[in-house]
């Protein structure tokens, strides 16, 4: 108590002796261009809360010691530190700082400035990242730039989600972007086998940034997978000269589902079935909520350990994660632990950088029986969970659902991946050449997974057989590229010169083993997938006066995939930009920054399904399933030969093929307060990938996959940031992005002819049912339909539909094309705010003009789903209350229900605390908050536009604490 009461009149005596010590200083501060005042500068003292803002005559007051440091800052403007010895005024003059707009921008085999782009390329820092408790990299960049919609799988323990940059670009083969880590592109069709989300391997919380790279002027240099967009992923690092840093972080979560399925309760069915002829007999006395019953609150966490340090020649960074998440479905759980390290050291005064990136992880999956999902919506609810023997009660019938919680309790379905993800990087600039670099860049995504799926046989069949089955395989992806990049100024021309060449080589290596027992029958699989691509690229770059920009690139890769024929592609690209901005004839203007873009390039796809669809292959029977008796043993036993089975194939197949244009604008006002872009292109592919019929006897099947299509899309894209205000102790910025997108099929038959069409998009009920179509005119995701037919109050008259062709009979020539599943825009919006230490940040998503076929609904919701079926009453979708149906109706437009949503996808609050020898930052965030919309289902975020089993999206909620010593 003496030593604190002493330590307090000794502050006392102190704090007045301090007061007095200080001196005011006040002066003006300029802008150096034009010597006008600028009002809203930083001016502060520095190590302290002590400061002042400029009014709007650009002057200034504040109280400073001797010797003490005034910062003076300023958005747009570089900063400017000066040491206070006693004097009365300091004016100071505020030069421009260009560093924002010559932040460095990855592009493929290279890099530039913000400034010199020209293409549509977008990047997103870990500022700027979603919160939260996130295993899914992709998730990180959910609603932040324009033109890329990422939608969630569900709620799955370890669940992914769909990327699409402007739509995707294909139909039968892959929509994914190409993602390219560290400089080594990831194999599209994933990097393991039993993964919910291949990009799991990729701890969040090691990203940098990413780099989406949109129009083909910009990702035609990555050529055959290029169509779809690219995303390039950059990890972190540590910089140099950094003293050692050890930070600790530590997300614990929540997670509930936020919507359940409308079904009848045990009254509305005892009700209904009653009124419909059901013995009461057979009801049961429970009230049982299924879907309660199956779902449960996940408990997730999520640690990362990190260190970090920079020598002047070499830094290191190493982090390990280990993240356990588990999804409301009982048993549903997910683990990864995962050692990620980078290396990076410079020779010969740092003209020679060798990077080394290694990152080791183990993923663990416990898949929950997603099935159980379905089964809770249609079992009994009178029923309850146990029989009067402790048993699991049961519905006897053969083509009953079983018990939702007996196939989640005799499910055991798990995989471990163990990965590896390398690449070792030379980056060198030549001595004999001022400007010229080698880069050589080597990786290797090395995956094995292995596995086992055990279930019971079905409770109600007697005669059913267990399930047990093992899996598993190797992925192997090897690459190995190198260039040369040649940047110099010539002079006499006032040209920039950015010249790039070089050549790459990629090969994946896929094994998949199978071993299945379900009674008597045994499955023993080996398949082998392998394809290569070796390509050459090139790109050269102007900059001319520093206000006309030139870009154009060129890649030809070769594929294992196509004829000899076929195998090489050609793939341009160009692109141009005027800096309106450096013109005389802008001088003085309102805008702080304007730029005009435009370019056109071709990419490919290649990702079509299969590695040799241009060979006439032989398939042998497996298993015994197909082989034929050839005579005896000398016993009598009888000689099985194994038999083989010719596929079709096309000679001609080659790749799809897309070209774009893309016109764009940058601005800033306001020194680059607000700035923004818009973006409007023009995409078409042709030589489409479809399976089509083929007349009989032309080929070895009726139905080929062959180059027959175009479809084209066309969109507008808006990005706005803002920075309204940016104090010392407040500070609040804003994004908000929208994408208007249109989609068309233009051709889809061998004969151009346009009545031509596929069905797609298979639903449940019946058997070989499809409510979508491909067809000229429309876009991929439209529904096909019936018109449904409603009475004068407006409620739909069961099997009455719209006579469309006036033949007096309702056949499928009445089946009209109706609405899309994909919308005609989307949003985001992000706020980010601070005040002093404490720090809110939110996004909201939306999305307009989308439509999902409620097949939960469709094929549940009638009278025959609970009386209809063969030894057993099951439960029906509520809708059967509104519509009064009998039976299905599947394909009656009733079912077609409007999804516009707005999302509040991610809340997060945050307080930093500084102590002497560490940080403290606390936080909590809330993901998938709540949704605004008119749809009736499950969740109007589908991907594919049909609700169906979809396992249900989580609130999550999350207690964040990250300490950094």
């Amino acid at each position: 108590m003496k030593t604190f009461l002493n330590a307090l009149l000794f502050c006392l005596i102190m704090v007045p002796a301090t007061l007095m010590a200080q001196s005011t200083v006040t002066g003006t501060v300029t802008d150096k261009a034009n010597a006008m005042p600028l009002p809203g500068v930083n001016v502060i003292v520095k190590g302290t809360s002590r400061g002042a803002s400029t009014n709007f005559d650009g002057n200034y007051s504040l109280e400073v010691n001797q010797g003490e440091i005034v910062v003076i800052s300023y958005l747009g403007y570089t900063t400017q530190e000066i040491v206070f010895n006693g004097q009365s005024k300091i004016d100071v003059t505020l030069e421009e700082d260009a560093a924002q707009l010559d932040e460095v921008v990855l592009i493929g085999y290279g890099s530039t400035t913000k400034q010199d782009a020209t293409g549509a390329v977008d990047k997103v820092d870990d500022k700027e990242f979603n919160r939260g408790a996130i295993v899914a990299p992709q998730q990180l960049i959910a609603g932040k730039a324009a033109g890329v919609r990422i939608t969630s799988g569900g709620g799955g323990a370890g669940e992914g989600g769909e990327i699409r940059i402007r739509g995707g670009a294909s139909l039968s083969a892959s929509n994914n972007p190409l993602i390219v880590i560290d400089g080594l592109p990831i194999d599209q069709r994933g990097g393991s086998q039993g993964s919910r989300n291949a990009l799991n391997a990729i701890n969040p919380a090691d990203i940098a940034d990413f780099v989406v790279l949109k129009d083909a002027s910009a990702t035609a240099i990555y050529g055959s997978r290029a169509s779809n967009g690219v995303i390039l992923i950059t990890t972190k690092k540590g910089s140099a000269n950094q003293p050692l840093k050890v930070e600790y972080g530590l997300q614990a979560s929540t997670r509930r589902i936020t919507n359940t399925v409308d079904v009848l309760n045990a009254s509305e069915y005892k009700t209904l079935a009653e009124a419909n002829g059901v013995n009461p007999a057979n009801f049961g006395t429970a009230n049982t909520d299924w879907q309660d019953e199956i779902f449960t609150t996940g408990i997730g966490a999520i640690h990362n350990i990190t260190a970090s340090k920079g020598y002047e020649n070499f830094n290191f960074r190493v982090n390990f994660n280990h993240v356990s998440q588990e999804g409301p479905l009982l048993g549903d759980l997910y683990e990864r632990n995962g050692f990620n390290t980078s290396f990076v050291h410079r020779f010969l005064d740092n003209d020679l950088k060798l990077t080394l990136v290694a990152r080791t992880i183990q993923d663990e999956y416990h898949y929950a029986a997603n099935g159980a999902i379905g089964e809770a919506v249609r079992f009994d609810p009178t029923q309850s969970v146990y029989d009067s023997n402790g048993n699991f009660t049961q519905l006897g019938a053969n083509l009953a659902p079983a018990n939702p919680l007996f196939t989640l309790e005799n499910t055991n379905d798990r995989q471990r991946i163990k990965r590896v993800i390398s690449n070792f990087n030379i980056d060198y600039k030549l001595w004999f050449l001022e400007g010229l670099t080698f880069n050589l860049n080597a990786g290797i995504d090395y995956a094995e997974n292995n596995g086992f799926r055990n279930t019971a046989a079905n409770p109600n069949n007697p005669s059913a057989f267990a399930f047990n089955g093992k899996s598993s395989g190797l992925n192997r992806n090897t690459a190995l590229d190198f260039y040369f990049n040649y940047k110099t100024n010539v002079e006499s021309i006032n040209t920039t010169l950015d010249i790039t060449a070089g050549h790459a080589f990629q090969e994946f290596y896929v094994r998949s083993n199978i071993n299945d027992v379900s009674g008597p029958s045994i499955t023993v699989d080996t398949d082998i997938n392998r394809n290569a691509l070796e390509s050459y690229f090139a790109r050269a770059s102007f900059d001319i006066a520093d206000k006309y920009l030139v870009s154009a690139s060129f890649r030809r890769d070769g594929s294992s995939r196509f004829s000899e024929d076929n195998r090489v592609g050609y793939f341009p690209g160009v692109s141009l930009g005027w800096k309106l901005m450096n013109e005389g004839f802008m001088e003085n203007s309102f805008f702080s920054n304007l730029k005009l873009r435009a370019g056109w390039g071709v990419t490919g796809q290649q990702e079509i399904g299969q590695n040799y669809g241009y060979l006439g292959l032989y398939t042998p029977s497996r298993n015994n399933q197909a082989n034929i008796q050839f005579g005896t043993t000398v016993n009598g036993e009888p000689i099985f030969i194994q038999t083989l089975r010719p596929e079709g194939f096309d000679e001609e197949l080659k790749w799809e093929e897309t070209t774009q244009y893309n016109i764009a604008l940058d601005f800033g006002f306001f020194n680059n307060r607000l700035t923004g872009s818009v973006d409007t292109y023009y995409r078409e592919t042709e030589d489409l990938l479809a399976t089509v019929p083929v007349p009989a006897g032309s080929n070895l099947t009726d139905l080929i996959t062959t180059n027959v299509g175009a479809i084209t899309s066309k969109g507008i894209e808006l990005s706005l940031n803002g920075v309204i205000a940016q104090k010392d102790d407040f500070g609040w910025d804003t994004n908000f992005n929208i994408t208007f997108q249109e989609q068309e099929i233009t051709k889809l038959s061998l004969s151009d002819d346009p009545n031509f069409f596929i069905q797609t998009g298979g639903i449940s009920g019946g058997v070989g049912n499809n409510i979508q179509l491909w067809k000229p005119g429309y876009d991929p995701s439209t529904f096909f339909v019936f018109r449904q037919i409603y009475d004068s109050s407006g409620n739909p008259i069961e099997g009455a539909y719209v006579d469309v062709n006036g033949d007096n009979q309702i056949t499928e020539a009445d089946r009209q094309a109706y609405k899309k599943g994909t919308p005609d825009a989307f949003i985001g919006f992000t706020n980010n705010f601070r005040y002093k230490n404490l720090d809110l940040n939110f996004t909201f998503r939306g999305s307009f003009g989308n439509y999902v076929y409620n097949n939960v609904a469709s094929s549940n919701g009638n009278l025959n789903s609970i009386i209809g079926q063969p030894g057993y009453q099951a439960n029906a979708h509520s809708d059967v209350l509104n519509t009064g149906f009998a039976n299905q109706n599947l394909f009656s437009d009733a079912y077609i229900e409007r999804a516009d949503f707005v999302r509040l996808d991610n809340i997060s609050l945050g307080y930093t605390i500084p102590f002497s020898k560490m940080t403290l930052r606390a936080s909590l965030t809330a993901t998938n908050v709540f949704v605004i919309t008119e749809y009736s289902g499950l969740d109007p975020e589908i991907g594919n536009g049909i609700e169906n089993n979809f396992y249900p999206r989580t609130r999550d909620v999350v207690l964040g604490l990250n300490f950094t010593f």
